[in-house]
């Protein structure tokens, strides 16, 4: 039977999702809020990849591209998301089938079950899904036997406050507030250019923000750096260094070292902001409270805290969300940051992503929910062994076609451990692995744990 599958998405796992869903004969229609194919992925193309090519493309897309005359890029070389989008992404969504998928500038708002509200059970299964969208003609209403939402994380970054909300006065301010990675040595060059620049964050998006900032000062004085870090120890910023299995990321965090022991970045540890002020046409932002408030006086500030995601538009739906890291419950034990300081994780698919909602998975990064450390290659098997279980190919579905690098070195007290044998690398840690969610699940509860064979 022709089933209809609606993928929220057009990024690079959205697109591989829907040349899976061709390849199993079914009809996908993929729902992308921009103007084109990989919109989010436009926010960040100035930005190198720290995964090479090998592990950018999609088998099922390859495939789908190689009757174009596509010449697919040098599997050992490292893209920027420019590239990934001119030499990937934009011929994949415009020289094969999938052009007659996409719809763009489709923003999805809501998505149920056709005469179903989430209360109602008896023959909810049966019927289909009703996903609600919003174009420039207008409401939308199209109905799916199955939906994979791959609408990511990008829109949604984390605010400045500690505590999850937005700090005082951060709404306000915004004119003068960047989220994620702004391009501060290319569009956005003019903005940041001889000013004093405050960034905050720990992740490697603020680590690559103020390398490039850094790059920014030698080219125009007068432009300053201030590291705003909310822990109280720099070094767990730096990463693995030469251990990392991620080479281009290692290389990041060796380089950021080399700054701020340099002196060139001005570093505040425990600076944990709670407002956000105009001060004469600049912002105060300050932390804490009483006799221990302090603040830091910078023209702009890039807030590189992170990402959630939006799930105001599934509130119809049955999921099953691990409540802290808003990822389904069987994946969220392996990627909880809590527990993890590296990102190795076992291969996963549509059982871990399913839900109590049949016929809806998330996949992508927004299936990691507020955790990091998602590789597109994960997205890519994710949404393979997904598509096979619409498919009904449940032997297809829980097989693991994949083999992921190790994609860090797990640090204890920001001491390295390196080496070859065990989940994230070197010998078996006190720290849980990335192992199974059983296995997670019972180390949190003192147990010991089911292996990592």
């Amino acid at each position: 039977m022709d089933k209809t599958v609606a993928i929220i998405g057009a990024g690079p796992v959205g697109l591989a999702a829907a040349a899976h869903v061709l390849e199993r004969g079914m009809s996908p229609v993929v729902l992308e809020a921009g103007p084109e194919a990989g919109h989010a992925v436009r926010q960040w193309q100035h930005v190198q990849l720290f995964s090479p090519w090998e592990y950018n493309i999609d088998k099922a897309a390859a495939r789908l591209l190689a009757p174009t005359g596509w010449n697919s890029p040098d599997p050992g070389s490292y893209p920027t998301g420019g590239e990934l989008i001119e030499r990937y992404l934009a011929p994949l969504a415009t020289r094969t089938p999938l052009r007659e998928t996409i719809r763009t500038s489709s923003r999805v708002t809501a998505i149920s079950r056709a005469g179903f509200d989430k209360a109602k059970t008896k023959g909810r299964g049966q019927a289909p899904f009703e996903i609600r969208y919003r174009n420039g003609k207008g409401d939308e209403v199209l109905n799916a036997d199955a939906v994979i939402d791959i609408s990511g994380t990008w829109f949604s970054p984390n605010p400045a406050g500690s505590n999850g909300l937005p700090a005082f006065g951060e709404r306000e301010c915004a004119g003068r507030i960047a989220y994620g990675m702004p391009a501060v040595r290319g569009s956005a060059r003019e903005r940041y250019a001889g000013k004093t620049v405050a960034v905050l964050g720990a992740g490697h998006s603020a680590l690559g923000t103020l390398i490039d900032l850094a790059q920014l000062a030698e080219e125009a004085p007068g432009t300053r750096l201030v590291w705003l870090l909310r822990g109280d120890d720099p070094a767990r910023a730096f990463g693995g260094g030469r251990n990392d299995k991620l080479a281009a990321r290692g290389e990041l965090g060796s380089a950021f070292a080399a700054l701020v022991t340099a002196g060139k970045i001005a570093v505040e540890t425990g600076f944990a902001v709670t407002h956000i002020s105009e001060l004469e046409g600049r912002l105060r932002i300050s932390a804490g409270a009483g006799s221990a408030a302090r603040s830091v006086v910078a023209d702009e500030l890039v807030v590189s805290t992170g990402f959630r995601p939006d799930l105001s538009f599934l509130s119809e739906l049955r999921l099953r969300l691990d409540p802290a890291i808003e990822a389904p419950l069987a994946l969220a034990p392996l990627i909880d940051p809590n527990e993890h300081s590296c990102g190795t994780v076992r291969p996963h698919g549509a059982r871990e992503l399913a839900h109590d909602e049949p016929g809806f998975y998330l996949a992508g990064m927004k299936s990691y929910g507020r955790a990091p450390t998602f590789l597109m290659l994960t997205g890519y098997e994710q949404v393979r062994s997904i598509v096979a279980d619409i498919a009904g190919d449940k032997k297809a579905a829980a097989r693991v076609e994949l083999v992921l690098p190790e994609t860090g070195v797990c640090t204890r007290a920001a001491v390295e451990s390196a080496g070859s044998a065990g989940c994230c690398g070197g010998p078996a840690k006190a720290e849980p692995s990335a192992c199974c969610a059983a296995d997670e699940s019972a180390k949190k509860a003192g147990g010991a744990g089911c292996g990592c064979s």
